[in-house]
């Protein structure tokens, strides 16, 4: 019997204000926890947040996140970036 990990619905929102910088987001994900969160929008295609990646850790561990009942794959589900 393959044992059950629990995962969580995150929503992560991550918006640098100007001057710093004019991109962020909205992330939806699906993830084990909040290291695995973090890295599956930090390594994300055309991923312009890197000089941002201590905030984005800092608003990765205080996004609402929701426990799952079921099981799901980890991975985003949506996101809004700019």
């Amino acid at each position: 019997m393959r044992s059950m990990t629990q995962k969580y619905f995150y929503v992560v929102d991550h918006f640098i204000p100007f001057p710093s910088s004019e991109y962020g987001g909205m992330w939806i994900v699906i993830a084990k926890d909040d290291n695995e969160c973090f890295d599956l929008i930090s390594t994300e295609d055309n991923n312009q947040y890197s000089i941002h990646y201590n905030k984005l850790r800092e608003n990765v561990i205080k996004a609402p996140k929701f426990a799952l009942l079921d099981e799901y794959d980890s991975g985003i589900i949506d996101s809004f970036t700019t």
